[in-house]
């Protein structure tokens, strides 16, 4: 009897491995295009373990195992370039988006060549909180009647070699230069009625970071007013106290002058 699974939490990880071999078992044989679309809508779904390991129950890759839980304190990743550039391979290598879609995002590492194929569907490559596998990624699109979309973080540097026919490549973001020790993200491929995307956005952690920096300094800024017009009425509470003082001292010398 087979061993039940925990029901622990898949990560987006996870489902790219189930979501790959799916892609395998289709490009073999072993599943038709509508297996593999409800398959694949099934892992994208899924929240645990247990409901990824029928997926792949009756392939040859066997069942998705839980993880196993490492003992050994390692150190964190910093969020510098260098931590990002992490070497060995992919955690996902292509995607197919046949009169459908797919999507990478989250943590994940882009190997050295990604190779993506969009046929009357959509595809999202959201690089921004991913590892690179080299300091020099190659992303190649193929779309026919499709499209894909390329986001990538702020300090990476981006070339865009692809050719369209009838469609096209997005060149905005080339020749922005890129922050020292960033990875190169070169997208290549063909584009025929349809685009290729290259986008450029922080993380959502960066956004609430700039958002956070904007409130402090616009209440910086209602402090620093508040300070100076406390500042402006002490003084001329004190002027007006000096002027009243002033006052009082000249009647008491008119005063001790007429006793005189």
């Amino acid at each position: 009897m087979t061993e039940e699974l925990p029901e622990l939490r898949a990560s987006d990880a996870d489902r790219e491995r189930v979501s790959e071999v799916l892609r395998e078992a289709l490009a073999e044989g072993r599943l038709d295009m509508e297996e593999f679309e409800e398959r694949l809508d099934a892992t994208y779904k899924a929240r645990t373990y247990g409901e990824l390991a029928p997926i792949t129950r009756d392939l040859p890759v066997g069942q998705v195992a839980a993880p196993k839980v490492d003992m050994l304190k390692r150190p964190e990743p910093d969020g510098s370039w260098a931590s990002r550039i992490v070497g060995g391979e992919g955690s996902s290598t292509w995607a197919v988006a046949v009169m459908s879609g797919f999507q990478r995002k989250g943590r994940w590492t882009v190997p050295r060549r990604f190779n993506c194929f969009a046929f009357w569907g959509g595809g999202e490559l959201d690089l921004r909180e991913a590892n690179f596998a080299d300091g020099e990624v190659e992303i190649n699109c193929v779309a026919i009647m499709g499209g894909v979309q390329v986001i990538v973080p702020p300090g990476v540097e981006v070339v865009v070699r692809g050719i369209g026919i009838m469609g096209g490549f997005d060149h905005r973001e080339q020749g922005v230069p890129g922050e020292p020790g960033a990875p190169r993200v070169v997208v290549t491929g063909f584009a025929f009625w349809g685009g290729v995307g290259v986008e450029r956005k922080p993380t959502r952690a960066e956004r609430q970071r700039l958002r956070e920096e904007r409130r402090q300094q616009r209440l910086d800024r209602r402090e620093a007013v508040r300070e100076l017009r406390e500042s402006v009425r002490d003084d001329v509470r004190d002027r007006h106290r000096r002027m009243i003082g002033g006052h009082h001292d000249m009647m008491r010398d008119r005063r001790r002058r007429g006793e005189d």
